[in-house]
């Protein structure tokens, strides 16, 4: 008997690999590409349906703070329940600052942008069928109108990209670096929406988010000054990441003085 060579059956093999851990089920194309995706246009198209609607029904006696609150709390809401499907970026400017610190694939950067921008799309239509046509009508189906010259460009380009720099910024440093990382995020993303819109509402209308711009300008029609939306936003995101890269970011994500 000491001689026989014994075969593991299948259900005789252990259960576990190496140092005692179950081995991990290789992910599915669909958890990795496909879900992802899905969580990014979910999670874009209720946001914005939710921004929308507090705008076009936003009672003038509140001003900036039920919008402030709605896509702030939106964001919390969202961030935290999508965390672990897609990342919950939701906005373009996120998903270039995760990838430019290495929190992404290259290859999911544009599939998670057009998500975003279908997301957008999907959202202020919702929003549309929802409210009246008068109410939407005079709120431009909360597009961004609050431009009315070329006057108040600069102010409004540096508005978008500070504070779209700074909530980009807290992004990187709660969900990527690891230095910083903190179970908080969710709740961190949310209030620092919350304080920019308080904070830059009446300069310029504080968007910082291409997909939140882009879907209300599709439905209400509504171009003008549109191009600032993106411009603002995508160079504030890419200010945060540098910011990140270079001086704020753990010794694997900082590119200098490691």
């Amino acid at each position: 008997m000491a001689d026989e060579k014994v075969e593991l059956r299948d259900v005789d093999r252990p259960l576990t690999g190496e140092g005692g851990k179950k081995p991990q089920k290789p992910l599915t194309t669909f958890d990795k590409f496909i879900q992802p995706c899905l969580g990014e246009i979910i999670g874009t198209t209720f946001f914005v349906f939710i921004g929308c609607v507090s705008v076009i029904e936003n009672v003038p006696a509140a001003g900036r703070v039920q919008p402030a609150l709605v896509h702030g709390f939106a964001v919390a809401i969202m961030v935290a329940v999508m965390d672990n499907i897609s990342g919950s970026h939701f906005n373009p400017p996120f998903t270039i600052a995760i990838y430019l610190c290495g929190g992404m694939q290259l290859v999911m950067v544009l599939p998670y942008l057009a998500s975003q921008l279908a997301g957008g799309l999907l959202g202020a239509g919702m929003a549309k069928i929802m409210v009246p046509s008068e109410r939407y009508m005079n709120a431009t189906g909360a597009a961004f109108d609050i431009l009315k010259s070329d006057e108040q460009l600069v102010g409004a380009i540096c508005g978008e990209i500070f504070m779209t720099c700074l909530v980009t910024m807290v992004v990187l440093l709660a969900a990527v670096n690891s230095k910083t990382k903190s179970p908080m995020a969710p709740f961190l993303v949310g209030c620092t929406v919350i304080i920019n819109i308080l904070a830059g509402g009446d300069v310029s209308g504080t968007c910082l988010n291409p997909a939140r711009a882009f879907g209300p300008a599709v439905m209400a029609g509504y171009w003008q000054y549109h191009w600032v939306y993106w411009v603002g936003p995508l160079t504030g995101g890419v200010l945060a990441a540098a910011l990140v890269r270079l001086f704020l970011g753990d010794d694997k994500i900082r590119v200098i003085m490691k």
